[in-house]
């Protein structure tokens, strides 16, 4: 099963190092994993996605729990949450069809053009992997010259937050 997990860690050099290290020294994968400090200059919100059983998450999340640099912990699959991720995909646009027709698209998907040259266009899009998976799929392989994207990240719903 998939399962978002969320820690404030200290924010210090190292820490991700630990913490990615934590998971290949036990042969977890990491699917996706998001950082970057929150309000509080000393904290980083770190994001991970992962996979395995019951049984491996609660291993994972009690490995985590004992490193030093990990503050608060959560799971985000226990409860409802919220789950996006960002894309930066630069495709090929000559000719007016060809552009007109990748803005139609980009209107449809909710996606913004944040750069145009006399060939390319660079897009962001922001939702779920599914939704980016589908514009990718969308606009035809040929088209696309470069395609970055953030990682999923993810908040709770409601009043629960991740905060000391």
């Amino acid at each position: 099963m998939r399962h978002i997990i969320s820690l404030l860690v200290e924010n210090e050099s190292g820490a991700l190092s630990r913490i990615a290290g934590l998971f290949s020294a036990r042969g977890y994968n990491i699917e996706s994993l998001t950082v970057a400090t929150t309000e509080d200059p000393t904290l980083s919100r770190m994001t991970i996605v992962t996979t395995g059983s019951d049984r491996i998450i609660e291993q994972i999340t009690k490995q985590l729990n004992k490193l030093i640099d990990v503050v608060k912990l959560q799971d985000m699959t226990e409860g409802d949450y919220i789950e996006r991720e960002m894309m930066f995909i630069k495709v090929r646009a000559d000719g007016s069809d060809q552009r007109a027709e990748i803005k139609r698209l980009s209107d449809i998907f909710r996606a913004r053009i944040i750069d145009v040259t006399d060939t390319t266009y660079c897009i962001e899009l922001t939702g779920s992997g599914d939704k980016l998976d589908a514009y990718i799929n969308t606009i035809h392989d040929k088209n696309v010259i470069e395609v970055v994207r953030s990682g999923s990240m993810g908040i709770t719903r409601g009043e629960k937050a991740l905060t000391l």
